[in-house]
């Protein structure tokens, strides 16, 4: 019993530096956060950090490795990441992009990502200190790659998902304006419909240029 209160009791502590880190580096970047200050700030032992993630380094990528991981856990409550896309029909694929996307909308807009996150994620961008090996983007280039009928590597693919994804994730990284314009504090219901068809629209768009029945 007091084994498993020290594993909880760690794992809390975990939960509340990542927390703290996150806002932390997206406020201050990198450089600009000690280990000391993420720990007060976050109310636990430093030598957590070294028992968790070994550095500053370490506790910076295991905030993306942690949202990758939690990502994952959702992701597989609708897609069977084992099934290649190639073995499914062309009707099929597409009506399992459709799926995968509107499900990326569901999690972006549910709260999966809080704004820390995102300002962090954002900030990332500008410096690629750290990888970025999510499973459902993986997945999601080889599905595209198999609609359009070319590699994953080609670079036409390579954008298209870049720009689908862009499609989700623009009014979530533009909250300022797209919030400000819906004269809200936060994405409705409603406004995940709204994005979901849009995106379906756009990926409508895409396949008929390409000549693909949808």
């Amino acid at each position: 019993m007091p084994t498993k209160v020290r594993s909880d009791e760690k794992e809390k502590s975990k939960q509340r530096i990542l927390k703290s880190a996150t806002k932390l580096f997206a406020q201050k970047g990198f450089d600009g956060v000690g280990i000391r200050e993420i720990c007060k700030d976050a109310d636990a032992n430093i030598c957590m950090i070294s028992y968790f993630w070994g550095s500053k380094e370490g506790l910076y990528q295991g905030i993306l490795d942690d949202l990758i991981q939690r990502q994952t856990e959702y992701v597989k409550t609708f897609l069977n990441l084992e099934i290649e896309p190639e073995t499914l029909s062309k009707k099929e694929q597409i009506n399992l992009l459709y799926t995968v996307l509107d499900n990326a909308v569901e999690m972006l807009y549910g709260g999966f990502i809080s704004s820390d996150l995102m300002k962090f994620l954002l900030q990332e961008q500008q410096h690629q200190r750290i990888e970025l090996n999510s499973p459902m983007l993986v997945y999601l280039r080889k599905l595209i790659s198999t609609i359009f009928d070319k590699d994953v590597c080609d670079k036409d693919i390579i954008f298209k998902l870049v720009f689908i994804m862009s499609q989700i994730n623009s009014p979530l990284v533009l909250p300022a304006f797209s919030l400000k314009q819906l004269n809200q504090k936060e994405f409705s219901e409603q406004d995940k419909e709204i994005i979901k068809t849009n995106v379906k629209l756009y990926l409508q768009a895409l396949l008929k240029q390409e000549g693909i029945d949808v």
